[in-house]
């Protein structure tokens, strides 16, 4: 007799369903938060490199040696695709800048794309701007220069002997970028995904590092 009450008994079956119901809905709501942070992440990323490519377009080059680059044997002949370069730079782990094809690494240059007119330093700080042009660093926190590549490469514009020098394709991209799940990473083993290059390609303008 007391076995069947037993069976039959529904005391406590509230509270089971809400454990359940509970568990379900933290997840949920943990779910929505990582991957809303994910999202942001991605947005700030893209501005990133979008406001890179900008400064890159308009800085002196990294690459310091891209403004004799370009092939002089005939004077206002078209710099065809692949005349020179590409000139790829960025840092590594250890903090040293480097350029492929010998583009000599210029740091205050990629201060200016990293940092925006702020005071150069040789490190990952990013200061706040001071009523000046802003930078990567400033629209994607916690991005450090080791994160950025700077790539310069002949596209088939511009002319031999041009007095601002050979006119450059700019691509801003990032590399080694890492999102980590802070809750689901521990609750369902969630994997850490790679943030993508989230590429920008520009024009290169009149590669100067004086302010507007």
């Amino acid at each position: 007799m007391m076995l069947k009450r037993f069976a039959r008994s529904e005391d406590g079956a509230a509270m089971v369903e809400m454990a359940i119901a509970m568990t379900l809905l933290l997840v949920l709501t943990l779910g929505f938060v990582d991957f809303g942070y994910a999202f942001y992440q991605w947005n700030a990323a893209t501005k990133a490199v979008q406001v890179g490519a900008r400064l890159a377009s308009i800085s002196d080059p990294v690459a310091s040696a891209l403004t004799t680059a370009a092939p002089t044997a005939n004077p206002g002949a078209p710099v065809v695709a692949g005349a020179y370069g590409p000139f790829i730079c960025t840092y590594d782990n250890a903090g040293n800048g480097s350029c492929t094809n010998g583009g000599v690494f210029s740091a205050a240059a990629f201060s200016r794309i990293f940092r925006g007119d702020t005071a150069d330093t040789n490190d990952d700080a990013c200061p706040a701007p001071a009523n000046q042009r802003p930078g990567m660093c400033h629209f994607f926190p916690g991005l450090q220069r080791r994160n950025v590549v700077v790539t310069y490469a002949a596209t088939g514009l511009g002319y031999q002997t041009r007095l601002g020098g050979p006119v450059p394709t700019i691509t801003v991209s990032l590399q080694n970028i890492d999102f980590q799940f802070f809750f689901l990473g521990g609750l369902l083993g969630f994997s850490n995904i790679t943030v993508p290059s989230m590429l920008s390609t520009v024009t290169g303008e009149d590669l100067m590092s004086t302010s507007p």
